[in-house]
């Protein structure tokens, strides 16, 4: 019991970095390093993947390298428009808070990045990439909304839909794990945007709990999409290597072109974990890990029905041309027989009651999100705008590269 407890504690630290931090922190073990699958990932230098990494990043882009998305939508957008009441939320390149509106007196969620963090890490792409995906959002009920974006000369501002049902990963961890008809639930709702991203020809690649939310009601509701790819066609591939070491799919850990079967091998992942407790081929050794991910064989406890173990065992296939999901997408997922009991029209349209209600009171109410988060201090600076200062040359760089980052609906989708 000790050793499971042990497991899961060391699980849960390691859940909290990023990709890129935690392949910079088994890079600098040595012990770690002389494993030939973990070598063979921490080679970094292979030219047809110039964004596998980023261990060495070279300085921020000059202006003649900027991304430009067109004219900013919403200049009128200021931080000072917020109370900024709560952290809700960390990642490796600023915060997510609570905020109300001073004016609409409507409650958001504000995703705060930072610029100079950003473009040191040479990832602009992947933050404009989640704003491109966000855009194409078109009011999927599973999917975050984005309301409009801005920028100062710092930073971005993602103004999003709050949700604070808490997400799936929190409640994973103070229940161990689902049975199967809230499991059954959830994989649906997953499903279901995965195959709405799909049809507007977008790889999610970076599914997992911490990204999956409740809303006040139990429904899922997927956000992050940093690590998104666009315009994959139904049989186009990409080869970058991103996502979480947990998650990772073989081809991508064996650095082979990939498609979007990819998710799908990431919701047989999360099904696990919601079964089980832990995710398929779990190891703290994390080159062990790897190495169970390329080469064990999937292996089931007898506790599950056999409709969840054939699902498990399609979507986990290690050959992505056989897995679940490799000929028809979607429509193989909606069609398996673990999800018979499904009226896949009324869950699309919120008519299936959840097996789990959060219970929140109101937005004030942050039961289930992580203390970590929510006794941290709101930063002083977050809503102060850098314009009565004086912008240093490295800042006005920061500010370039985002140009057409800032976004407002159409007025007529306000009605």
């Amino acid at each position: 019991m000790r050793g499971m407890v042990a497991i899961l504690i060391a699980f849960m630290k390691q859940r909290r970095m990023g990709l890129n931090d935690f392949i910079q922190k088994i890079a600098n073990n040595s012990y770690a390093c002389k494993h030939p699958e973990v070598q063979s990932i921490l080679k970094i230098s292979q030219p047809q993947e110039p964004e596998l990494m980023n261990a060495n990043p070279s300085p921020p882009p000059s202006p003649s390298q900027q991304i430009n998305l067109g004219p900013s939508s919403n200049p009128h957008a200021k931080p000072s428009d917020f109370h900024f009441l709560k952290v809700i939320g960390k990642g490796s390149f600023g915060k997510v808070l609570l905020a109300r509106h001073k004016a609409e007196e409507v409650f958001y969620a504000v995703k705060v990045l930072q610029k100079k963090a950003i473009l040191k890490k040479k990832e602009e792409k992947h933050i404009m990439s989640e704003r491109n995906v966000l855009l194409k959002n078109v009011k999927h009920p599973f999917l975050v909304g984005l309301h409009f974006s801005f920028q100062t000369a710092d930073k971005l501002y993602f103004v999003l839909d709050y949700i604070n049902g808490g997400e799936l990963f929190y409640h994973l961890q103070r229940e161990r794990c689902f049975l199967e008809p809230r499991a059954r639930f959830y994989a649906a709702e997953i499903a279901s945007a995965l195959g709405y991203l799909h049809s507007l020809n977008i790889v999610y690649r970076d599914l997992k709990p911490e990204n999956i939310l409740l809303d006040s009601q139990g429904h899922i509701v997927l956000t992050d999409f940093g690590l998104c790819k666009e315009n994959i066609e139904h049989n186009g591939t990409t080869s970058t290597f991103c996502g979480t070491p947990e998650y990772l799919a073989p081809e991508v850990l064996h650095k082979q072109p990939y498609d979007r079967t990819v998710d799908w091998w990431c919701l047989g992942a999360v099904l696990y974990e919601m079964l089980y407790g832990l995710p398929p081929f779990y190891s703290r050794n994390t080159a062990e890990m790897y190495d169970n991910i390329l080469n064990k064989p999937l292996q089931l406890k007898p506790n599950i029905t056999n409709s969840a173990r054939n699902l498990l065992e399609g979507l986990l296939q290690k050959d992505r041309t056989k897995r679940l999901g490799a000929k028809d997408d979607f429509m193989e997922i909606k069609n398996h027989v673990f999800f018979s009991i499904i009226n896949w029209d009324d869950l699309i349209n919120k008519k299936i009651t959840p097996p789990f209600n959060p219970n929140v009171s109101g937005p004030s109410d942050l039961r289930h999100f992580d203390p970590e988060f929510t006794e941290e201090p709101v930063p002083n600076s977050t809503g102060r705008s850098p314009d009565s200062i004086l912008i240093t040359a490295s800042v006005k760089e920061a500010a370039e590269a985002f140009l057409g980052f800032s976004y407002a609906p159409p007025m007529d989708s306000f009605l």
